[in-house]
């Protein structure tokens, strides 16, 4: 697990409060433990595509919730998919 700072560390030109931002909206998960956000590794991941999606691909802050939910439902289809 990783705490914000950490992340935010990784990800140079991610600001702490945009991060809790995220997290607030629900873009990423994060545990909380003694008031301290921590982060597994697939929410790292999860910050690193939000990262790209804005920009690499340009995706705008109105656009991001509906590509992260494009995005879960792909994901989701392909497991279910895969469990056939």
């Amino acid at each position: 697990m990783m705490t914000l700072e950490l992340v935010c560390a990784r990800f140079g030109r991610l600001q702490p409060e945009e991060l809790r931002d995220w997290v607030a909206a629900g873009y990423v998960r994060a545990d909380s433990e003694a008031g301290e956000l921590r982060f597994q590794d697939i929410d790292v991941e999860r910050v690193r595509l939000i990262l790209e999606l804005r920009e690499d691909l340009a995706v705008n802050e109105e656009a991001l919730p509906l590509v992260l939910s494009l995005l879960d439902q792909l994901y989701a289809l392909r497991r279910r998919l895969g469990e056939r």
